[in-house]
Formats: structure tokens, C-alpha cells, sequence
């Protein structure tokens, strides 16, 4: 008997995008609704691949006061399910811990919430067959630092999958971090089929054996690295006896992405200005029909890198480019422009000053002036690299030209040393 079901976390409904600045009204009511319009796609997503349930773990709600339009979108969402017969397993984090205020004191019959104190054991069954059995503990407050994976355990001779629900930070998440912290090898010894976790909102499979799974939020929403990219849910295929594969879907509405700007070869900051449009017009055709929360960040080393150290400068460019893409469908925000570019060098006067560099230069270009020498070096390197670590990283050494790979690591290391010297 096959079936699928969701499993997702990490919704934080109703909420603001965090570190977003500038924005006017409109545009923050449209950030605000992406996570809401995430529940939407998740529900549609559900019913359309009819899964035998769908499992959230943890952080369902930003605050213990769980805001009301989101506890009304949620319960409506619960009851789609509830029509088309899919049970909902919750688990509360340590954004939403068990006992906040709710809206809603007559539960849907298809959601189970687990509470806190204890790990609790639930069935899903389909015509009298024993599909899974789901285990899940909620935080009883927004800090728990006690192993809550140490509370679970298989039961013996219960048949089908076993499942654990919780809200945990595994392994390098817990760095740092007190969320109920624990170890892969913690999870591993509680017998369960399939981890289904929350609280990092990247995806993430720790483990196929047992299946240990982070599948993110399925709505960025903030100025941090693991909030960018694509956001979505996991949908697992499974019998009563394992789980097949798992599969990364999408449900974000807006996708907050970077746009790498390179300014080799700008004459001017108008020059500048057309390229950033350029690049971010080409990400909206990357993610069609998506609305896109940008963050343009700057490289390269050119002249245009002292017009934009004039005081003011970023600023202006940032507000023309907010002005250019103002209006458009699906929305289009420029967050924010990073100048990580670099100031021109004068390589000539580099190569005379006597020092490191200049002697790096000149053994490069002795290296230049000597093709069958520099296919030797060339060679010798790639057969160091290909017995290291890095060997799956290289690519086909057939196809590498010398010259080019020299003046790459001649330019590679002419930024890393020379900083921010200007010609």
C-alpha cells in the first residue's frame, strides 16, 4: 500500500519579513501576506497530491499571542484537509510553545496537537491498515535546553512507519543555539523510520537511515543567509513498511534573492545603473511569475568604484533602482545594495614596488613567456588536486588552458593581498 504525505514547519504566519528596511505600506502588506498565501499553496498542495497526512513541526506562529488572522487562516486550512479526510499532526516550537492564546477552543477532528510534558503516539490508518504511527512533544516554553529526542521510543510490534515530530536543533544547528539540542545519533536510537524536524529553515536530509529532515520554511522572511533561495515543504512517498524518497516543493510567493553585480568595464554610475536593472530583470525571468525581494550586491574591481564612495551615493542609486522596478507584477523590492567592489590597480606600478607581490608578478609572467613550463606546473597541480580532497570539485583537466588558469590566480591573489590600493 503506497501513500505520500507533507511534511513541513516553520510557517511563522502573519508575520513581518525581519531586517527589511525602507519599505512603504503596500509592499510591507504584500510581505507580510507571502506567508499566509505559503499556507495557501501548502493546502492546495495536499489536497492536489492527496496525501495520507500532513505533519508540521513546530513555530506554526511567530509569538505565544499567535495573531488572530493567522489562527482563522490556519483553522480554515485544517478544515480543507478535514474534508478530504488527511489528518494534521502539530508540534508547538519555540516561537509558538504550548498554552499561547488561542482563537479557537473547538478543534477541527482531523488535527491532533501534541502537548507538551510527554511524547505522545497517534495512528493513521487507511481501510483498517496501520499506515503510521506519528510521536510528537510540543515546548511547554519558548527556551527548552532538556534532549527532547531522548523522550522518544519505538513501540514494539506496532506496524507501519514510525514517525517523530519535534522542533529540535541537530547537530551543527545547536551550536549556539538552546532549542532542545540533540545529536543524530540521539535521534537514531529511537527507533523512529522518519525524523520529520523543525526549526531550520533551510532544507536539509541529515540522514537516509533513518530519514532526518529539515524541510525549511516554505516563506523566507527576513535579511538572513538561510531565509534566501527557494522555500518550500518536503512530500515523502512511503509504504507501511519505509519511506521511498523525499521531495523538495516550492510554495514561497516571494523569493528573496541576490543579484551579483560585477562593475569590470563600467564607465560611469549610469552605465552602473543599467547593469543592475539588467540583472535584476534577468532573475524575474529566472523566477517567473514570483514576486522578488532582491539584495544587490556589488564586485569586481573598476573605476566606477570611487564614484560610489562619494557620501550619498549607494543611497541614491538604491532609491533609483526602488523607483525603476516600482509597480511591478508579481512585486519587485530592492532591499538592499551591497558595494563589496574593489578600486582599480595600476599592475605596472604593482610590479616595480619591490615586495611580495611584485615578485609574484614577475614569476608569473616568467611563467607566461614559457608555455611547455607552465603545461608542467599546470599539470603537476591538477595531479596534486586530483588526490585531495578537492578532486570532486575539479573539473575535466583536458579541458583547462594554462594562461587562463594563471592569470586567474594572479588576479585572485592580487585582491586578496592588495586590498583596496587604487590606481
Amino acid at each position: 500500500m503506497r501513500f505520500r504525505f507533507l511534511h513541513a514547519s516553520d510557517l511563522h504566519l502573519d508575520s513581518p519579513f525581519e531586517g527589511i528596511g525602507g519599505a512603504p505600506p503596500d509592499v510591507a502588506a504584500r510581505l507580510r501576506d507571502a506567508s499566509l498565501e505559503a499556507l495557501d499553496r501548502l493546502t492546495a498542495l495536499a489536497l492536489d497530491r492527496q496525501v495520507a497526512f500532513v505533519l508540521l513541526a513546530g513555530d506554526l506562529y511567530d509569538g505565544p499571542e499567535r495573531g488572530l488572522r493567522a489562527q482563522l487562516r490556519f483553522l480554515r486550512a485544517v478544515e480543507r484537509l478535514g474534508g478530504a479526510g488527511i489528518p494534521v499532526f502539530v508540534v508547538h516550537g519555540n516561537h509558538d510553545p504550548a498554552g499561547g492564546w488561542s482563537a479557537c477552543r473547538a478543534l477541527p477532528p482531523n488535527l491532533r496537537i501534541f502537548p507538551a510534558g510527554k511524547v505522545e503516539a497517534a495512528p493513521v490508518e487507511r481501510d483498517g491498515t496501520r499506515l503510521a504511527t506519528v510521536y510528537g512533544i510540543s515546548y511547554a516554553a519558548s527556551a527548552i535546553t532538556e534532549n527532547l529526542a531522548l523522550r522518544f521510543a519505538r513501540a514494539e510490534g506496532v506496524p507501519g512507519l514510525h514517525i517523530g515530530l519535534l522542533h529540535a536543533a541537530v547537530g551543527a544547528q545547536a551550536e549556539g543555539n538552546p532549542y532542545s539540542p540533540c545529536t543524530l545519533a540521539d535521534l537514531a536510537q529511537a527507533g523512529m523510520d522518519y525524523w520529520a524536524l523543525g526549526h531550520a529553515h533551510e532544507y536539509r536530509v541529515l540522514s537516509e537511515a533513518p530519514w532526518t529532515v529539515y524541510p525549511g520554511t516554505p516563506q523566507g522572511r527576513g535579511a538572513r543567509p538561510g531565509e534566501w533561495g527557494a522555500k518550500g515543504c518536503v512530500l515523502a512517498e512511503a509504504t507501511p513498511e519505509r519511506v521511498e524518497s523525499v521531495e523538495f516543493t516550492p510554495l514561497d510567493s516571494i523569493r528573496l534573492v541576490e543579484a551579483q553585480v560585477g562593475i569590470e568595464g563600467v564607465q560611469d554610475v549610469a552605465g552602473l545603473s543599467r547593469r543592475m536593472l539588467g540583472e535584476i530583470r534577468r532573475l524575474r525571468e529566472t523566477h517567473e511569475g514570483l514576486g522578488l525581494l532582491v539584495r544587490v550586491s556589488l564586485t569586481g574591481r573598476g573605476g566606477v568604484h570611487r564614484e560610489l564612495q562619494t557620501p550619498g551615493r549607494r543611497e541614491d542609486l538604491l532609491e533609483d533602482l526602488r523607483d525603476q522596478t516600482a509597480g511591478s507584477a508579481p512585486l519587485i523590492w530592492v532591499d538592499d545594495l551591497v558595494d563589496d567592489s574593489r578600486a582599480l590597480l595600476d599592475r605596472d606600478a604593482v610590479a616595480r614596488r619591490g615586495d611580495f607581490l611584485s615578485d609574484l608578478l614577475r614569476r608569473s609572467e616568467d611563467l607566461a613567456a614559457e608555455p611547455g613550463r607552465l603545461r608542467e606546473r599546470t599539470a603537476e597541480a591538477g595531479l596534486a588536486l586530483s588526490t585531495s580532497r578537492y578532486r570532486a570539485w575539479l573539473p575535466d583537466r583536458s579541458a583547462w588552458d594554462p594562461l587562463a588558469l594563471l592569470r586567474e590566480a594572479e588576479r585572485r591573489a592580487l585582491d586578496l593581498l592588495e586590498g583596496d590600493a587604487a590606481s
